[in-house]
């Protein structure tokens, strides 16, 4: 893993808990960004599944550059290109895309490709990664699954999103196989459309809070 991805990982872990965004308008992007940034969890893995997308990385990455802006459900290089120009610090991909993956190492891009099962994790690691993604989490078979997948290979970390809320979030996080949770409860779309940004603000540091009182 480069220097870039280590410290980008160890960003992920610092903040335990990564909002997961779909932005319909990217006029909603900095009012979001100073909710979360405020709120106490410094990032955002902005969905690329709407047109506002590029636009609300870019948004994010100039209003508050300390923050840590990435792309999540990326399906081609072309997003790829179009996100990192953007600013985006980081690509998610939803299943193990050997291309999408092998394209953003070649440019020392941090990527984490979804993974759900034992055959994935280990393409991953052949393809030089130890952070992955876990989804659909629940759908999948949750923290169990994971435990189960990574006592065989132990030297992969796991970013759970799917299903993950504030309840489940608790275990998700104790345990360590888990980098990160990705989690969209604290900032769904609903309440982003009705600008309800001190509604988010709050569940967001109620998130931030569950993150410190278990890892400090």
């Amino acid at each position: 893993m480069s220097a870039k991805s280590e410290a980008i990982y160890k960003q992920f872990s610092e903040i335990g808990i990564i909002p997961v965004v779909v932005l319909n308008d990217a006029k909603d992007a900095e009012p979001l960004g100073k909710a979360l940034m405020e709120g106490g969890l410094p990032a955002a893995e902005v969905t690329f599944r709407t047109a506002a997308a590029e636009e609300s990385i870019r948004i994010m990455a100039e209003k508050f550059p300390d923050m840590l802006v990435g792309a999540g459900t990326v399906l081609t290089t072309e997003q790829v290109d179009r996100a990192v120009a953007a600013g985006a610090k980081f690509i998610v991909a939803p299943g193990l895309d050997t291309e999408i993956v092998q394209y953003c190492l070649d440019r020392d891009i941090p990527v984490c490709p979804g993974t759900q099962t034992a055959s994935e994790v280990m393409l991953a690691v052949k393809m030089g990664l130890d952070h992955v993604k876990f989804f659909p989490a629940e759908n999948a078979g949750g923290l169990a699954m994971i435990k189960a997948i990574g006592a065989a290979m132990t030297n992969v970390k796991f970013m759970p999103t799917g299903g993950i809320n504030a309840k489940n979030v608790v275990e998700y996080l104790k345990s360590d196989k888990i980098f990160c949770c990705g989690g969209s409860w604290m900032v769904k779309g609903d309440m982003i459309k009705a600008g309800e940004f001190a509604k988010i603000k709050k569940l967001v540091a109620e998130a931030a809070g569950i993150v410190k009182e278990i890892r400090g």
